[in-house]
């Protein structure tokens, strides 16, 4: 079904999109998309706790693209190496009171144990627990994991959570699975138990 521009704008001021990215992404790219983010922050007048919650999820949502996206797009862009860079998606909104941060990539169906694994734990515990793990593991690294960082981005971004990491992974037949990951910053914790 095609949708035309006005259906399309109605169902981004509908759900309160802010951003929406999709394809190549590098470090030059994200900085300006950060610039962007920062600046509708700055506008909402949001608290500056909630606003650098916001911000470091983000940071942690790109890096675990940039860092473990499967697939690549060439592309030209001198600061890009090899002409290759990982593809993802991101969206960012305001639901209710609470910010939401949406991104997609493509991983490795071998990581995608690891990766529910991760999330189901930490989806498991309370604020004072993931506090004690994060510190715990700022000192472990298991390089058997296959994780750059023990995990610590995952880690990261359930700490600064309103409410549990919803994920979900779609197998394709190559080998590979689509993973989307969203988050919900701000507004009432119901993490805390």
């Amino acid at each position: 079904m095609r949708m035309d521009m006005v259906a399309y704008n109605n169902m981004l001021n509908d759900n309160d999109i802010t951003l929406l990215c999709s394809g190549p992404l590098w470090n030059d790219g994200i900085g300006e998309i950060a610039a962007v983010l920062k600046r509708k922050l700055d506008d909402d007048g949001i608290p500056l706790e909630t606003s650098l919650e916001v911000f470091s999820v983000f940071v942690e949502q790109m890096n675990n693209m940039l860092m473990h996206s499967a697939e690549a797009e060439r592309i030209k862009n001198r600061s890009v190496k090899n002409g290759e860079s990982p593809k993802g998606s991101f969206v960012f909104g305001k639901k209710c009171d609470a910010y939401f941060i949406h991104t997609g990539n493509t991983v490795t169906n071998e990581s995608v144990g690891f990766i529910s694994g991760k999330l189901d734990y930490l989806n498991s515990l309370d604020k004072p627990a993931l506090r004690k793990y994060y510190k715990e593991q700022l000192w472990h690294e298991d390089p058997d994991s296959g994780s750059k960082g023990a995990g610590l981005g995952f880690i990261e971004i359930a700490r600064r959570m309103s409410s549990k990491i919803k994920y979900s992974f779609e197998e394709n037949p190559d080998g590979y699975s689509f993973f989307t990951m969203y988050v919900e910053i701000g507004g009432e914790d119901k993490n805390v138990t």
